[in-house]
């Protein structure tokens, strides 16, 4: 063997090793099913803001998602991987299982609240070091079916799951108890965004109601969110009617979509004020149409945080929110809350449509600083 020959392998396997410490951990994203809501945009919002050549992200979704940016994911090097939906227990099981055992995952990290206990287990039996439950809300009496479900999988929410991660306190303390919170155990994600994408813009506001055929001195009230029951669009429809009969010229914004949409458009025209009304859809640039609106409504039965409420305050908005969203929700001391049980009178009794200047009192919302954290964290527990 030849000195030369010595120095060409030695060459080449230093080659391999820098060609391994420049790959990225690979975390498993538990999606469940992608369909525009809030836990997709918050996942989405970290992943366009971490280290990519450090940190990359295999988005495991349903396959009756509807709504899975296909192309933004690729573009920033990423994967989706499309599972049998988690009705389907035993197929989504052992899908996992092979998948977790194919791609060798350090990281499996599960969105799905109560269901994580179904990934996180066929991630242990495979061996994955890290299993990640991850809470992103809690739940309302009024929603008992739904609750049934929750009811009986969250004792499991520890079982198979090595970290614990919450949207906020509430979110924690609902999905793996007071005790397991107050140990220190839960970390908290916070549902940060691009603060500056929200800033409010005086050309926006004219273009967007231009586009939308609304007039300079309309009154426009709005709210996003999918067409679930959570949303309590029923109640927030009863709220505008009320409003509209004091201020004829206006109209309500309605942004997302969901299984629940065609009942309120019924309720909308039973009301007769379709007119007054307008069903958006799912957009891509609601960051736009926050500035078009002049108060936004937000009446959830239940919210882990609510990340819209955040975006429509560094638009500089005044909002009305349930006392079911958690108080640290409001950023900027410009969020009225009232009890679901008070009547429409004392929900628009103070209402206020005068834009604020945003000052973030509190900045843990800022995406750029807290990717920045979850991307440590991801590496520090990857090297584990």
């Amino acid at each position: 063997i030849t000195n030369r020959y010595i120095e060409k392998c030695i060459l080449f396997f230093r080659k391999e090793v820098l060609n391994m410490k420049k790959q990225p951990i690979i975390v498993a994203q538990i999606m469940g099913k992608w369909v525009g809501g809030g836990v997709e945009a918050v996942i989405m919002n970290y992943y366009r803001n971490i280290d990519r050549s450090k940190v990359q992200f295999d988005f495991i979704c349903d396959e009756d998602s509807t709504n899975i940016p296909y192309d933004e994911i690729k573009k920033l090097g990423g994967r989706v991987i499309i599972c049998p939906p988690y009705q389907k227990i035993f197929e989504y099981e052992r899908f996992l299982i092979d998948l977790f055992k194919k791609n060798n995952y350090k990281i499996v990290h599960s969105n799905i609240n109560a269901l994580s206990v179904f990934p996180l287990r066929a991630a242990k039996k495979t061996g994955v070091p890290i299993r990640i439950a991850h809470s992103h809300s809690t739940t309302n009496k009024k929603e008992w079916k739904k609750n049934l479900m929750k009811q009986a999988l969250r004792p499991f929410s520890k079982k198979y799951a090595t970290d614990y991660f919450a949207c906020s306190e509430l979110a924690g303390r609902w999905l793996f108890g007071d005790k397991t919170f107050e140990q220190g155990k839960v970390t908290i994600i916070n549902n940060a965004i691009d603060l500056d994408k929200f800033k409010y813009d005086e050309k926006v506001r004219k273009e967007k109601r231009k586009e939308l055929n609304i007039n300079d001195d309309t009154l426009v009230v709005g709210h996003i969110g999918r067409f679930v029951e959570q949303k309590n669009h029923t109640f927030l429809i009863d709220i505008f009617n009320e409003l509209h009969k004091k201020e004829k010229n206006s109209i309500l914004l309605l942004i997302g979509q969901g299984p629940l949409m065609s009942e309120i458009k019924q309720k909308v025209d039973s009301l007769g004020i379709s007119d007054s009304v307008k069903f958006l859809g799912q957009r891509n640039d609601a960051n736009e149409l926050y500035n078009i609106m002049d108060l936004f409504l937000f009446p959830s039965l239940y919210e882990g945080l609510g990340m819209v409420l955040i975006e429509a305050q560094a638009n500089g908005l005044p909002c009305i929110a349930s006392t079911e969203v958690p108080k640290i929700a409001d950023i900027s001391n410009n969020v009225q809350f009232y009890d679901l049980n008070d009547s429409i009178d004392i929900w628009l009794k103070n209402y206020d449509t005068n834009r604020f200047k945003f000052i973030c009192k509190n900045c843990i919302y800022d995406i750029k600083k807290e990717a920045e954290k979850l991307e440590k964290y991801y590496i520090k527990i990857g090297k584990e």
